[in-house]
């Protein structure tokens, strides 16, 4: 037994519909592809313009604590501006943030540093290689008395940036993330007299014996947009070629 389907003949009107909707198809493409590129330009001109006003706070002179507090109290960015410190480390409280630097895997060595008001300041000293991040390993390092540290303010992270970063292990005092609050707590220092936020030694501190090494702050932000930008308007670009191309291909047939 033969079936034999009978297909609907392709009228005018269904032509037109088909045509409709693969205009309204094509334009809503384009307009997805071309605000892709344009939120990149965007994002393009916030970079550039958050990489020259880091790269005028590293050229400022530094000032004094006083000054970062005022700037963060007034609701200013403090991120990245020079600072000079001065006061006394408390060395058995260091900290260790898991970290690599210059294709190396070690810790940063975050020390609590008491202030002349009594206040603490963590002070991320610099890098030491994962076989020293028990001090004894490095002891000429643990400098007494009062120091006086350059380098650059770092804002406190509220929350853990990301769910794939490790949760930190606070009995083997290992950090993955900057936690100011656990930071202190234990080290039984009471939060109240904890000063809001790290301060980054620069490569100006030279510690004895080489260790922790100071200098170790990142300022090469990721700025991938212009490269975002070209792909997104490069598709619509296409997009519009391609279009052109069965419109003419039409028009012969």
């Amino acid at each position: 037994m033969n079936i034999q389907t009978k297909t609907r003949p392709d009228t005018p009107a269904r032509a037109r519909g088909r045509m409709i909707a693969t205009v309204v198809a094509v334009l809503v493409a384009l307009v997805i592809l071309l605000s892709l590129g344009t939120w990149q330009v965007e994002r393009l001109h916030w970079k550039e313009g958050l990489l020259a006003d880091i790269a005028e706070r590293r050229a400022a002179a530094p000032v004094q604590l006083a000054d970062i507090e005022a700037v963060q109290k007034s609701g200013g960015d403090i991120e990245y501006r020079r600072v000079s410190v001065t006061g006394t480390f408390d060395h058995p409280k260091e900290r260790h943030f898991f970290a690599t630097f210059n294709g190396q895997t070690g810790f940063y060595v975050y020390t609590p540093m008491t202030l002349a008001d009594g206040r603490v300041l963590f002070v991320n000293r610099g890098f030491v290689p994962y076989e020293m991040k028990d001090p004894k390993t490095r002891a000429a390092g643990e400098v007494a008395g009062q120091q006086t540290v350059t380098g650059y303010a770092r804002v406190r992270l509220g929350e853990k940036p990301s769910s794939i970063v490790p949760d930190n292990d606070l009995a083997k005092n290992i950090f993955y993330w900057k936690d100011l609050d656990a930071m202190a707590s234990t080290t039984g220092i009471d939060a109240s007299k904890v000063v809001q936020f790290f301060v980054d030694a620069d490569a100006s501190v030279i510690n004895p014996g080489g260790w922790p090494k100071g200098g170790v702050t990142q300022f090469d932000l990721p700025n991938s947009h212009l490269q975002y930008a070209v792909t997104w308007y490069g598709l619509a670009a296409a997009l519009v070629a391609v279009v052109i191309g069965m419109v003419f291909r039409r028009k012969r047939a």
